[in-house]
C-alpha cells in the first residue's frame, strides 16, 4: 500500500522561548514554572546531574556538567531566556561560570539564575534587608549570604531546616515554611523574607505571609520566573503570586 502524502506549510510557534536547566534531584521547579509563565511560553526543560547530598563540594561539581546539560535543549534553536535552577548553585559556582557554561553551548539573549533574579526582584522592590529562610546546612547557607552581601543585601536574620538532602527538602510541607517564616520574622527587622531553594514548595505560602508581615515575600522559583519572563519581555500568569508580580502587571 502507498500512503497518501499531504502538503504542508511551516510556522513558527508562538510565545517567548524559554530554556530551564533543572537539578536531577529537583521535583518541584517545573511545576510552579508552569503555573508562573504565561500559557503560551514555549518552555522547554534539561536536567543536570545532582548528587543527592547537598554540600559546597557537591553543588560546585554541578559546573562541570552545565554545558552539556544545556547542549541538550533543542539544537538549532535560539532562546530569549535560559535559567539555570539552584540558588545555592549558582552561589557555589559563580554567576559569570554559569552563564559561561551554558553559552558554550546554545544560543541565548540571556541567561539568569535564582541569585541574579533575587538581586534584580530586591532593586525592584526597592529591598536591602532580607531575612533568608533556607531548608540547608549551615555552610551552604553562608554561602549563599556572601553573594547576596556582595550584591548589597544584608541577610542578618537567618533560620534553617537543617536538611542536606533534596529528597527531603521537597517534602518538607508547606505549612511547615509557613509556620517556620512567621517565627523567624517575629522579631526580624527587615524589609522582606527569601525563601531559597528550587526545591522548595513555597508558591501557596507566598501571599498568606505577604498578608500577615505585611512585607514582600520572595522565593526561588518566583524570582526565577519573575526575572526570565522580564528579560524575554512576557507577562507573568495571573495566577503568579506575591508582590513582585502585582507590581509588574500593576
Amino acid at each position: 500500500m502507498t500512503p497518501q502524502v499531504f502538503p504542508y506549510d511551516l510556522s513558527e510557534p508562538s510565545g517567548a522561548r524559554l530554556g530551564l536547566i533543572v537539578l536531577q534531584s529537583d521535583e518541584t521547579i517545573e511545576r510552579d514554572m508552569r503555573r508562573l509563565l504565561p500559557q503560551d511560553a514555549q518552555l522547554m526543560v534539561s536536567r543536570v546531574p545532582s548528587d543527592p547530598e547537598v554540600t559546597r563540594d557537591t553543588l560546585a561539581s554541578m559546573e562541570a556538567h552545565l554545558s552539556t546539560a544545556a547542549g541538550l535543549l533543542p539544537a538549532g534553536l535560539s532562546f530569549d531566556a535560559v535559567g539555570y535552577g539552584c540558588t545555592s548553585g549558582t552561589a557555589q559556582i559563580g554567576v559569570d561560570n554559569v552563564a559561561s557554561r551554558i553559552c558554550d553551548s546554545i544560543d541565548t539573549r540571556a541567561v539568569t539564575q535564582p541569585l541574579s533574579s533575587l538581586l534584580a526582584a530586591c532593586e525592584y522592590l526597592g529591598l536591602k534587608r532580607l531575612a533568608l529562610l533556607s531548608p540547608y546546612v549551615l555552610a551552604v547557607s553562608e554561602t549563599l549570604r556572601a553573594a547576596l552581601s556582595n550584591g548589597g543585601i544584608t541577610t542578618d536574620v537567618v533560620g534553617s531546616f537543617e536538611v542536606s538532602t533534596e529528597s527531603a527538602v521537597v517534602r518538607i510541607d508547606p505549612a511547615s515554611v509557613e509556620s517556620a517564616a512567621m517565627t523567624l520574622m517575629a522579631q526580624a527587622d527587615v524589609d522582606g523574607l527569601f525563601l531559597s531553594c528550587t526545591n522548595l514548595r513555597t508558591l501557596d505560602v507566598i501571599e498568606r505571609l505577604e498578608t500577615d508581615l505585611d512585607l514582600p515575600v520572595l522565593s526561588s522559583n518566583q524570582v526565577l520566573a519573575w526575572h526570565m519572563m522580564k528579560l524575554a519581555g512576557v507577562q507573568a500568569s495571573t495566577q503568579a503570586p506575591g508582590r513582585l508580580f502585582d507590581q509588574t502587571r500593576a
